[in-house]
Parts: structure tokens; C-alpha cells; sequence
């Protein structure tokens, strides 16, 4: 069934009035200013299909062409990792592409072993004993785990460190309004969560969330987090980074009940923002409030291997506001794709792609805090990502580096203190030392 747009001047009056808005603007404040239009499209009343394509051919052409590729020094959340033919050619197998959802196991075993493999690479990579068929993306994942924290621990309140993505801060901000969870963003301390001590002044958390390593790229301190936990009896959920696994100790080996993760970096391309994948993975004592699928390996009449769907409860589906968790999907393509991408890799290679990342981030920052008046934005340590302090702002440098041939970072915002002139910057396997070289004596010109 397909989704109903009002478009009469009562259907739109009546859908704001239900909202509670004034307008159709205030619908859209919500996106951010820089991704709307900032005029009209000019396109004529009733104008004809040939009409109008040709007008959104005019405003495609205004895009870089492919021969003109920015260089990547972009990340946050999305990287620009190298994926190899075998993954491209396996995951686009027809098998895999046009598989519909496997509710009949016994059509879909190939399907339902792929996304079984895929839930044991994940649930290694955690530290984790349980791990899902996957969710939306990191930001949904991370929105279940607090979902499951608070059930679990049956207190509404909410630690959320502010080194955790923006994104997914806005995505349970938007979340906690219909369940009522309230949330309290711990601020960072030199790039480090400055977690309270969790004593009787403090309202008692049911969760901490925390990012490993944080979205600056700073390596946060688990223990200390897993210290407040056993204080307090919240559960520790882990917004890991998973090619950071390759070097660091895991979430789980660190004492956390929950790990959620954004999977992009393994096979899936940057694609405009989406779709990507959400890891999830979990305490065995927590299995019963797993959100989305989950795939058990069992044996079937005849003694034969086989694959189904396992501890669902249809009903969860309709429940609403009583269930556990309303996702009943997942993500099967994604999920495949890093299967096969983290089978290709196997755990030497997993270690040696985080290395080289590494390397990169730490050849890549010495250079650029050479530069006069680069400074660092904070002195953590770091891994394979990195914010910087820039004499000038951080959007300017951002356009300017564009002309150069570079995607030069992300401009930090307002989120953070003083984020007008901080730049986030991440290094993958992919950026070679002749790219990163032209990347440092491009942005010193721009930061000039």
C-alpha cells in the first residue's frame, strides 16, 4: 500500500493542524537550512514529464562529474574504504539482490546462512555473545540498545556522552519525545566523556552510552564507564567503531551489555547517506529483548543442518507501545555484503586495514599540525580519526579545499565548544602518501 501525500489546501491545513505547526515551513525546519533549496525550481504549472526532467537534468549538470572526484578526507560515520571485486561481484549476485524477506525458511536457506555467518562476525567483533540480523543503521541500533537499557533496567533515565554522533543524539532526542526516557548528554572533557561519579545527587542512570573511540576520535576509557555501571546498575551500551575492533580491545571484553556500530565501512559505498547497516549485539541476558531478526542454526526432521528465524514474537509487531521493539526487519543485503566483505578480510586482514588507517591518521595529523596556526582541537588519543583547530572557519576551508580536489573533513559545528573552527578529519587504507601529501599543502593555502 502506498504512502498518501495530501494536496488539497484543506488536506494540508488539516495535516498541520494535527501536528500542531503553523505551516508547511515549520514542517521542514527539521532539515537543515544548508540542504534546502534556496529558490524555486522554476518549473511551470502543469508542466509535461519530458519538461520537467529536462529542468532536473540542467540542475544535475551543475554537479562535479565523476573525472573531477573529490579526494576523501571525510568521515563521521561514513568512510571511504576500499571494496574489493570479490565483494562487489558476490554481493551483487542475483541470489543475494532479489532475495525477498526469508519468511519461509525452507526456500531461503542460502539467504538465512549468510545472515547467520554475518550475526557470528558481528558477534566476535563485540566481544558479544548474541548479535542480530541487523538494524537500519547506527543510529537506530543505538535508539534500540537505549530502548532495551531501559527496559532492562527499568529506569528511564538516560547518560549519553556528547562525544556520541550528533546524528544519533538528534535521532534519540526525536525518540525519547514518544517514550518518555530522558536524556542527559555528559560533556567531554579534552575529548574524553567526563562521566559523573553516579552519587546521591545524581537522578540514577538505567543506561550510559558512550562511543569507542568517540566522534572526534578519541579512545574513551571503558573502564572508567563500566565503573559508573556497576555503581549505579545501569547498563553500559558501546557505540563501537568496528574497524577500530582490528586494534582495540572489544566492547565486550570491556564489560558492555550492549554494542551497536554503523557497518558501512564493510562493502557498502557512501552512497548519498544510505541505506547502510546497523550493528547490534548483546549479554546472553539480554537475548529475549533483542530488537529485529535473529537467525538460529538447529538441525531439521531429517537431522539435516538448517537455518530459521528464532525467538519472534509475531505479536511484538502490533503491540506498540507494550513491545519490546516495533523493528521487525532488517537490513539482508548490507548485512550480506559485510559478511562477505569481513570473510574476505578474515581477522589478520581486519587487523592490518586498522593499521594502515592508523598509520594514515597519525602521518596525516604530525603534517597538518606543522602548519602555522593548525592546532589540535584536543589532545586524547586518537586512532584513525581526528579533529583540528583552524585559524579560520571550518566551513570556509571545507568550500575552499573543494576547488582543490578535496573533501577536506567536517565541519564540527555547533555541538561542540568552539566548533566554528574545528575540522574532523579521517584517513582510510585508501588515501595514499602522494593524496595526503597534496591534502596538507592544499589546506595550508586555504587555512593561509
Amino acid at each position: 500500500m502506498g504512502t498518501y501525500i495530501p494536496h488539497t489546501d484543506d488536506e494540508v491545513a488539516s495535516m498541520l493542524a494535527f501536528l500542531g505547526l503553523e505551516s508547511v515551513d515549520a514542517l521542514f525546519e527539521v532539515v537543515p537550512e544548508a540542504l534546502r533549496l534556496q529558490h524555486d525550481l522554476e518549473l511551470a504549472g502543469g508542466a509535461g514529464e519530458p519538461d520537467v526532467l529536462a529542468r532536473m537534468e540542467e540542475f544535475a549538470g551543475a554537479n562535479r562529474a565523476r573525472s573531477d572526484r573529490l579526494v576523501c578526507f571525510a568521515g563521521g560515520g561514513a568512510y571511504d574504504h576500499e571494496i574489493p571485486s570479490v565483494t562487489r561481484a558476490l554481493a551483487g549476485r542475483s541470489e543475494f539482490v532479489t532475495s525477498y524477506t526469508p519468511y519461509q525458511p525452507e526456500v531461503a536457506q542460502g539467504v538465512l546462512q549468510a545472515i547467520f555467518e554475518y550475526q557470528t562476525m558481528v558477534a566476535r567483533l563485540a566481544g558479544l555473545p548474541v548479535a542480530n540480523a541487523s538494524l537500519y543503521d547506527g543510529g537506530s541500533a543505538a535508539v534500540e540498545a537505549v530502548n532495551l537499557g531501559v527496559a532492562a533496567s527499568g529506569r528511564p533515565t538516560v547518560w549519553v556522552s556528547a562525544g556520541i554522533h550528533p546524528h544519533w543524539r538528534q535521532m534519540l532526542t526525536t525518540f525519547a519525545a514518544g517514550t518518555g526516557h530522558q536524556l542527559r548528554t555528559i560533556p567531554l572533557v579534552d575529548g574524553l566523556t567526563a562521566w559523573p561519579d553516579g552519587g546521591a545527587d545524581d537522578d540514577p542512570p538505567g543506561v550510559l552510552l558512550v562511543g569507542y573511540p568517540n566522534y572526534l576520535g578519541c579512545i574513551e576509557d571503558l573502564g572508567q564507564a563500566r565503573a559508573v555501571c556497576d555503581r549505579t546498575g545501569a547498563l553500559l551500551v558501546v557505540g563501537a567503531d568496528p574497524v577500530a575492533a582490528g586494534l582495540l580491545k572489544s566492547a565486550g571484553e570491556w564489560g558492555a551489555d550492549v554494542m551497536v556500530g554503523e557497518g558501512q565501512a564493510f562493502g557498502t559505498t557512501l552512497g548519498f547517506g544510505g541505506p547502510y547497516l546497523g550493528l547490534f549485539a548483546c549479554a546472553q541476558a539480554h537475548l529475549r529483548r533483542l530488537p529485529g531478526r535473529l537467525v538460529g542454526e538447529t538441525v531439521d526432521v531429517e537431522g539435516r543442518q538448517a537455518y530459521v528465524t528464532t525467538l519472534r514474537a509475531r505479536e511484538q509487531d502490533i503491540r506498540r507501545e507494550k513491545a519490546t521493539s516495533n523493528v521487525c526487519t532488517n537490513q539482508t543485503l548490507m548485512a550480506v555484503t559485510a559478511a562477505i566483505q569481513l570473510g574476505w578480510l578474515g581477522t589478520s586482514g581486519l587487523v592490518e586495514l586498522a593499521r594502515r588507517c592508523a598509520q594514515g591518521t597519525r602521518y596525516t595529523r604530525d603534517a597538518l599540525l606543522s602548519l602555522d596556526r593548525v592546532e589540535p582541537y584536543v589532545t586524547a588519543p586518537v586512532l584513525r580519526e581526528f579533529a583540528l583547530r583552524l585559524p579560520v572557519p571550518a566551513d570556509v576551508v571545507v568550500e575552499r579545499m573543494a576547488d582543490a580536489g578535496f573533501l577536506a573533513g567536517i565541519p564540527l559545528g555547533g555541538e561542540f565548544d568552539d566548533g566554528e573552527h574545528g575540522l574532523l578529519i579521517s584517513v582510510t587504507e585508501r588515501r595514499t602518501r602522494d593524496e595526503i601529501d597534496a591534502y596538507v599543502t592544499a589546506l595550508g593555502k586555504a587555512v593561509a
